[in-house]
């Protein structure tokens, strides 16, 4: 019974990460007065090779002990290495991560041009004005005197002996065809000077930089016909649930896949190459047959990390004799996810079958892992105050969507697990630590792709 969808016959894991006994105790009572919540730097431990999941208090699937929110991130940012870079046109490159440093294959610009359209002058004015123009995509071979004048579009060539390039709006010619500036000019006026912008050799970008439309015209311009990149890791999506209908209205017990629509473009704008989504149902043997059969570096799952009756994720992991790197993370929502290591070194990544509980799973583990595997730099933590206060459970970190209003983040309400009302009008989630946080204490916050602007936001 994992369904990706508000669900009416959650798995009784689901349920209680909806909401357990000392939560509903913390929401009668004051929120406590919490400092500032500190940047992930400040939740971070010491480095360690993931391996079996770490102490804590129990997992509701009843499989193991719960790791920390930050500590399971890091578990998930080394689980795996960056993928072999490869190299690929200009034309493929977007969305992708530099492999190696971006620098100059040539000045730019690798001669003088001139900025404007006008005329090209040699020496003080009036100038006699020549017959023929320079135009860009010519390379002019003869000198320009004083006293004479050329006219000259804009990104062409600059012939020997010219001192200035006068606008067209700026100059006017008498009736014996001389040339007279209607503005005082300057020595070297409106003349792209060579190597202005970069010499050979400069470093343009470094290595790890996502490529955007801006990079793809820098990089062309400086003269490459194809880029070092690290390629988008490929992920396999299995959208596990027999209650599931793929379109529709809900009905008899019925209810539409809110995950299998979403997943898609949102691992998409993680960085991945998405391969394949599939509706296995709550079918042990399908499930294990499809897991087998992936060749994607990272398999999502949704629903079935629990410990209800069909809940068939932790027994196929068993049963093909996987490691769990995380089993249980101390989140809310979101608490029965899980992150394995397959033993051809494939990863899993297990999400609980509530949707927000699920984009809780795919911020926390897959998130980081593919970060790993694109090669992408991590971002950098920031904190804004909150608007209003955010009741915490009592153990664990609560993830909250936000909308940044100025310098505050503001909550926003039907931000329980099943519910996608919220997400769906989010900047970002607030990162609220156990115990909550008061009005203004200051919150760590994980941007939304498509909000933080990025061109990693590539959703095809």
């Amino acid at each position: 019974m994992s369904a990706p969808g508000t669900r009416a016959g959650a798995s009784a894991g689901d349920e209680l990460d909806d909401l357990d006994v000392e939560e509903a105790l913390a929401l009668v009572r004051p929120a406590p007065t919490a400092p500032a919540h500190a940047s992930a730097s400040a939740h971070q431990s010491a480095p360690a090779t993931p391996s079996a999941p770490e102490a804590g208090h129990r997992s509701h699937g009843g499989h193991a002990a719960a790791t920390s929110w930050p500590r399971a991130r890091e578990i998930a940012a080394r689980a795996a290495a960056r993928r072999e870079p490869v190299s690929v046109s200009l034309a493929d490159a977007l969305g992708k991560v530099l492999a190696a440093p971006l620098d100059a294959l040539s000045d730019l610009p690798s001669f003088d041009t001139s900025a404007m359209d006008g005329w090209a002058v040699a020496g003080p004015g009036p100038w006699q004005v020549r017959e023929s123009g320079v135009l860009a995509g010519h390379a002019p071979h003869d000198v320009l005197t004083d006293g004479e004048a050329v006219s000259i579009a804009t990104g062409a060539r600059i012939l020997a002996g010219v001192t200035a390039v006068l606008r067209s709006e700026h100059g006017r010619t008498d009736t014996q065809g001389r040339l007279h500036a209607t503005r005082d000019m300057s020595h070297g006026q409106d003349i792209r000077p060579r190597g202005q912008e970069c010499r050979s050799g400069d470093q343009l970008l470094p290595t790890g930089t996502l490529v955007t439309p801006a990079v793809l015209g820098l990089a062309a311009a400086a003269g490459y016909d194809t880029l070092a990149v690290v390629p988008r890791p490929r992920v396999e999506i299995l959208v596990l649930g027999d209650e599931l209908l793929t379109e529709g209205l809900p009905h008899d017990g019925l209810i539409r896949d809110a995950l299998g629509p979403m997943l898609a473009p949102w691992l998409r704008a993680l960085g991945a190459e998405v391969t394949a989504v599939r509706r296995l149902g709550d079918d042990a043997k399908a499930l294990r047959k499809a897991i087998t059969a992936a060749r994607a570096e990272l398999i999502v799952t949704t629903g079935g990390t629990a410990g209800g009756p069909v809940d068939q994720v932790h027994p196929t992991l068993a049963a093909l004799d996987a490691e769990l790197l995380v089993d249980g993370v101390a989140v809310r929502p979101g608490h029965p996810m899980l992150l394995a290591r397959i033993k051809d070194g494939r990863h899993l990544v297990g999400l609980p079958g509530n949707p927000l509980a699920a984009v809780s799973g795919l911020l926390t583990l897959a998130e980081p892992l593919l970060r790993t595997l694109a090669g992408r730099p991590d971002p950098e933590s920031y904190a804004l105050p909150l608007r209003e206060p955010v009741p915490g459970h009592p153990h664990d970190t609560k993830l909250v969507p936000v909308t940044l209003r100025g310098d505050q983040a503001v909550p926003l309400h039907y931000n329980g697990p099943a519910m996608l009302r919220g997400i769906a009008a989010a900047d970002a989630l607030a990162v609220v630590p156990p115990g909550g946080s008061p009005q203004g204490a200051g919150a760590e916050l994980l941007d939304l792709p498509w909000a933080a602007g990025g061109i990693g936001v590539c959703f095809t």
